[in-house]
C-alpha cells in the first residue's frame, strides 16, 4: 500500500513534468524556429501561428480536463448515492468489519482514495484518483488531447531536428536510426546536448501519445458496450443496452461542447436523474 501511495504523487508528478518541459519546448524553441521561415507572404496565416494555436487548444483542453479528473472526487457515501449512514459504512470498510462487495453493485471502495465511486472503472495513478461515473468522459477527453499533443509535439520536433542536423525523414527508417546514431555522435561530441535532448523527446511523446491513444480506444470500446475495466475484470454481467444509451450516458446529450471545451458532466444530468 505503501508504494501505491507513493506511486499515486509521483505519476502526477512525473506527467506535470513532461507537460512543463513540452511547453517550454514549443513556445521558446520549435515556433520561434518556424519563423525562420520568411517563405510565408501572409503573417497571420504563417504555419508558425498556425502551429502554435493548434497547440495551445490542444494543451488547455489536455490540462483543462486533467484538473477537472482530479476535482471530480469519488461519490461519497450517503451523499452522492443517498446510502444514509454513509461515515458509518466507510468506517467498516476501512476497519475490515464490511465486504466492499455489500454496496451497491455499481459501486466500489477504493482504499486509495478512501472512498466510493460509482460506476468504478480504474484508479489512475497519473491523475490521483479513481475514474468513475463523475470523471470518466473528462478522462477520456484528457488521454485524447494528450495524444493528439504528443502528436504535435513529434511533428514540430521532427521538423526541428529536420532542419537542425540537415536531414530527412522521408524514409521510414530514418527514425528508428535515428537514436542509435544520435548517441554515437553525442559522445563523440559532434551533437549537442540541446538537439540530443530533443531526439529522446520524441521517442518519450512517440511512446506517451501511442500509450494514451490506445487507452483512449479501448475505454470507448468498454463504454459502447455499457461496461467498465472493473466490471470485466471481476467478471460481473451487465444488462446489454443499446450502445448509444451508453455513449449517451458517459457524455450526455451536448457532447460536441464537451469535446472543444473542458467542462465537467456536460448534459449528464437527465442520465443521473434516470439512474437514480
Amino acid at each position: 500500500m505503501l508504494v501505491l501511495r507513493l506511486l499515486n504523487v509521483v505519476a502526477p508528478a512525473y506527467f506535470l513534468c513532461i507537460s512543463l518541459v513540452t511547453f517550454v519546448l514549443q513556445i521558446f524553441l520549435f515556433i520561434p524556429s518556424m519563423f525562420r521561415d520568411l517563405s510565408t507572404t501572409t503573417p497571420l496565416l504563417s504555419p508558425a501561428l498556425l502551429h502554435g494555436a493548434l497547440f495551445l487548444f490542444l494543451s488547455a483542453n489536455a490540462l483543462g480536463n486533467y484538473i477537472i479528473v482530479i476535482q471530480s472526487s469519488p461519490e461519497d457515501l450517503g451523499k452522492g448515492l443517498n446510502l444514509g449512514k454513509g461515515a458509518e459504512v466507510v468506517a467498516d470498510w476501512l476497519d475490515g468489519s464490511r465486504s466492499p462487495g455489500s454496496a451497491l453493485p455499481s459501486t466500489h471502495f477504493c482504499r486509495l482514495c478512501a472512498r466510493v465511486t460509482q460506476r468504478h472503472d480504474h484508479h489512475c495513478f497519473f491523475t490521483g484518483n479513481c475514474i468513475g461515473s463523475r470523471n470518466m468522459r473528462n478522462f477520456i477527453m484528457f488521454c485524447l488531447y494528450t495524444s493528439l499533443a504528443c502528436l504535435d509535439s513529434l511533428v514540430a520536433g521532427m521538423a526541428y531536428i529536420s532542419a537542425a542536423l540537415s536531414m530527412s525523414f522521408a524514409n521510414p527508417l530514418a527514425f528508428l536510426n535515428l537514436l542509435p546514431h544520435s548517441i554515437s555522435q553525442f559522445f563523440s561530441g559532434a551533437l549537442l546536448s540541446s538537439e540530443m535532448f530533443v531526439i529522446l523527446m520524441l521517442y518519450l511523446w512517440l511512446g506517451i501519445g501511442l500509450a494514451c491513444a490506445g487507452f483512449c480506444c479501448h475505454q470507448m470500446l468498454l463504454i459502447l458496450r455499457g461496461q467498465t475495466r472493473y466490471q470485466v475484470r471481476k467478471g460481473i454481467v451487465v444488462r446489454a443496452r443499446p450502445w448509444r444509451e451508453n455513449l449517451r450516458e458517459v457524455f450526455g446529450k451536448r457532447w460536441l461542447l464537451g469535446l472543444l471545451i473542458p467542462l465537467q458532466n456536460v448534459g449528464s444530468d437527465d442520465c443521473r436523474q434516470k439512474e437514480k
